[in-house]
């Protein structure tokens, strides 16, 4: 496999890959190195590429697992998971606030959350992953992803309307 297959290969996906890592470490600068350490290794295995059914899906498992690893050790002490990848330049200020206080507000909902829920609606709402990559990512069968980002929607839901109907009657 040439270089040119292989960019050709991972290129697609090497954002989502990036996404994700930024999802579960906040520092830009960790989900760089994460993505470039999840590229090196299919660089080092692209004589077995061709065997995988679904390298998208390989590598954002790759991606995941590299993460979880990162956050368990000691050097990630600091790491902790946000949300942080919505920019649009294009709108008036209050907007702009408004928009910024959702977002954050989604954040910090999100970062309550149990782990899974978390990754799953990563995953699925902003990776726009189907159900059956996810349960392949994630190990779990497609109903078990559907119930709990059934619930994770509700919660956030459910804190989001709270949050902004507070002192509302």
């Amino acid at each position: 496999m040439t270089q040119s297959d292989f960019l050709t290969i991972v290129t697609p996906f090497k954002d989502k890959v990036f996404r994700l890592a930024k999802r579960l470490l906040v520092s830009t600068e960790e989900a760089e190195d994460a993505t470039q350490e999840v590229m090196i290794k299919l660089w080092k295995n692209k004589k077995n590429i061709k065997n995988y059914k679904n390298v998208e899906a390989f590598s954002m498992t790759m991606t995941k697992n590299f993460c979880y690893d990162k956050l368990k050790s000691k050097q990630a002490q600091n790491l902790k998971i946000v949300h942080n990848n919505y920019e649009d330049t294009q709108v008036g200020l209050q907007k702009q606030l408004e928009d910024s206080d959702s977002l954050d507000w989604v954040g910090k909902i999100m970062n309550g959350l149990p782990e899974q829920q978390k990754l799953i609606v990563q995953l699925r709402d902003i990776e726009q992953y189907e159900f059956k990559e996810i349960a392949q990512m994630l190990d779990m069968n497609e109903t078990a992803i559907r119930v709990a980002l059934s619930r994770a929607r509700k919660t956030i839901k459910e804190q989001l309307t709270n949050t902004h109907n507070y002192g509302i009657k």
